[in-house]
């Protein structure tokens, strides 16, 4: 006879099933969808580790359950034609909220093609004409410079290698060793935006580690026949633990920063969440103390630098001495006759 906690972890285990059931069919619909005539049953059933049985019950959900024509050559499945989806009612503040999302996704270096532009275009057909012109003006088009087009030509490239859970071929520039240039096959872990670039995390061949690869160093891409899998341990967050920013701090230890903020800045940084663990406290003269504890890495430094006179580093003691030597620079470099 099963307890009533062996019946729960029994039905939390079948949700888990059919959750990943659902994902499978909906990955392969998508995979199927990208890429024509390139997946057999046995290449879908090697890239979900699960049984051809198992991907011929998927099929057919897909086909009779999604009404999706899928047909199959010597290559692989196909679809004829996939459906529109049916006409979505949506209210003004709705409408209005979906196309500043999608504005603003225009504006994201590296993000960009003619599917999003017929996005926008739609949405903003929802709208009277009394709109229009004030709907616009905060969606003026970003000039397609060539680093733009090559960043969103890789972004395209990795996105498809990470959805399909292939491997990938690059080229890529190292930041050190004087912009030496390298092949290596890496397996895409995520892909995320930082400030006015992209960043690739995944596990490199040739390091035997997880790296973080800057997209525009990224002088080739090549999807290579080879599956992967993303080690069900793995978690961003994790990866990145308590840094700030995109920089991993490595062996670095956690510190606490006491940093104090004239009254003009502190609103500035008041106004952001810059990490998970900080805390803000308005003094009375106006100004601003911000706490934080975190790995003390260059690009927090850089981050406090910015700040010049606005800012005085309170703790620890080698950050507030780091600061001075980088201001102390500074000034010499601009004490100089011309």
């Amino acid at each position: 006879m099963s307890t009533p906690s062996q019946g729960f972890i029994e039905s939390s285990e079948v949700k888990l099933e059919e959750t990943k059931r659902t994902a499978r069919i909906l990955n392969i619909v998508l995979m199927v969808a990208t890429s024509p005539r390139r997946y057999l049953r046995r290449d879908l059933a090697e890239r979900f580790e699960v049984s051809e049985r198992m991907i011929d019950k998927d099929l057919e959900i897909i086909r009779h359950g999604l009404r999706l024509q899928m047909y199959r050559e010597r290559s692989g499945y196909f679809f004829e034609q996939i459906p529109d989806l049916p006409t979505l009612k949506l209210g003004f503040t709705e409408a209005l909220a979906l196309l500043t999302a999608v504005q603003s996704a225009q504006k994201v270096s590296g993000i960009g093609s003619p599917e999003l532009a017929a996005a926008v275009a739609r949405l903003e057909s929802l709208f009277p004409d009394e709109y229009l012109t004030m709907l616009r003006q905060l969606a003026k088009p970003v000039p397609m410079t060539d680093q733009r087009q090559h960043r969103q030509s890789m972004l395209a490239v990795l996105g498809r290698a990470h959805l399909e859970g292939r491997k990938l071929w690059i080229r890529y520039e190292t930041a050190s060793r004087g912009g030496n240039i390298n092949e290596r096959i890496v397996h895409p872990y995520a892909l995320v935006p930082y400030v006015r670039s992209w960043q690739l995390v995944a596990y490199c061949e040739k390091r035997c580690d997880v790296v973080m690869f800057k997209v525009d160093r990224i002088h080739e891409a090549r999807i290579l026949d080879a599956n992967y899998t993303i080690p069900a341990d793995f978690d961003f967050d994790k990866y990145m633990g308590n840094a700030w920013g995109m920089m991993r701090a490595g062996d670095l230890p956690v510190e606490t920063v006491i940093l104090k903020f004239t009254s003009e800045a502190g609103r500035w940084v008041a106004e952001e969440d810059w990490h998970n663990s900080q805390q803000i406290e308005h003094m009375e003269d106006g100004s601003l103390l911000f706490q934080v504890r975190i790995p003390i890495t260059p690009e927090f430094v850089n981050w406090v630098l910015y700040y010049g006179p606005k800012v005085e580093v309170l703790e620890p003691a080698h950050l507030r001495e780091t600061v001075r030597e980088g201001h102390r620079q500074a000034y010499v470099l601009y004490a100089k006759e011309w």
